[in-house]
């Protein structure tokens, strides 16, 4: 199964995501991210966070959603609606659900409160990855409605209002 983590500019939140989820991730599932409009870099604090991580970086770059190497699955989208931010939808008969995540980009103050930004969204996005890989993915993956009931679920985990 296939998983797109999808934004605007995918520099930093569907970056962590694609990130986190293939660390995670059990044979079969793969995640890719994409943005709308992608800014065509990611952000050097997303690569310095999931180095301090110890997750991979390598190969992830920012780039289009016309440009995917395969099809999703399923898109989960990050941008957060409460922040007044647009988020792309995705065409295509896919499973789709909203995880909302503060853009860590747009984090103002000392560095500490940027750093701390980035590690709330990382938190987030990971805590969700978490609970997602420890439902019955094998038969969830035969049953849409029924993933797509539990993604939902999911993404009140570390909720922000959105």
């Amino acid at each position: 199964m296939n998983v797109l983590f999808l934004c605007t500019g995918n520099s930093c939140r569907s970056i962590l995501g694609e990130a986190t989820f293939n660390h995670l991730a059990p044979t079969g599932w793969r995640a890719m991210s994409a943005g709308s409009k992608p800014t065509g870099k990611v952000h050097p604090r997303s690569l310095a966070l999931l180095v301090r991580e110890g997750i991979p970086t390598e190969g992830y770059y920012s780039k289009s959603w016309e440009n995917l190497p395969t099809a999703p699955d399923v898109v989960i989208t990050v941008c957060a609606s409460a922040a007044g931010e647009i988020c792309p939808a995705y065409l295509g008969p896919v499973l789709r659900t909203h995880w909302g995540v503060e853009d860590p980009a747009h984090a103002t103050g000392t560095d500490e409160e940027i750093g701390a930004a980035f590690m709330q969204a990382y938190g987030i996005l990971r805590a969700r990855i978490e609970a997602f890989f420890a439902l019955n993915l094998d038969v969830l993956q035969h049953d849409k409605n029924a993933l797509k009931a539990e993604m939902d679920k999911i993404a009140k985990i570390g909720h922000i209002k959105n």
